[in-house]
């Protein structure tokens, strides 16, 4: 995977993340539109995945709306094998995360609040690359 060096920061995040928690093994950043951003994966096709996660968030921010529910924080789908996590980062991005199996969900918590305050301060530019 090669990124232009200025997503340097975002993906050095991306990176860590999936290195603190045992089971991930994907991680897109995407904007809501579904443009990818940058990635830390290996067996997903980043702009596919940026794609179709916009769309789920679209559909799952109706039927927040739909149902009275406050603002959409994620968005989680469990298949045979696989987790998906879409969580949004400030208003106009979004964090997915791919895990197999073994994907400790403790951990992925703790460390998906970390990740993304530092992914939305990278994205405001409020900190130094």
């Amino acid at each position: 995977m090669s990124s232009p060096p200025a997503h340097e920061p975002v993906i050095e995040v991306l990176t860590a993340l999936r290195a603190n928690v045992m089971g991930l093994t994907e991680t897109v950043l995407s904007t809501v539109d579904g443009l990818a951003v940058a990635s830390d994966a290996e067996s997903v096709h980043p702009d596919s995945v940026a794609a179709l996660c916009a769309a789920a968030h679209g559909l799952a921010l109706r039927l927040a709306h739909e149902v009275g529910g406050g603002p959409l924080r994620e968005v989680v789908t469990r298949s045979a094998g696989r987790s998906i996590v879409i969580e949004t980062v400030g208003d106009r991005a979004l964090l997915t995360v791919v895990g197999d199996d073994g994907l400790d969900l403790v951990a992925l918590r703790r460390e998906l609040h970390r990740s993304v305050e530092r992914l939305e301060e990278l994205l405001r530019g409020d900190t130094p690359a």
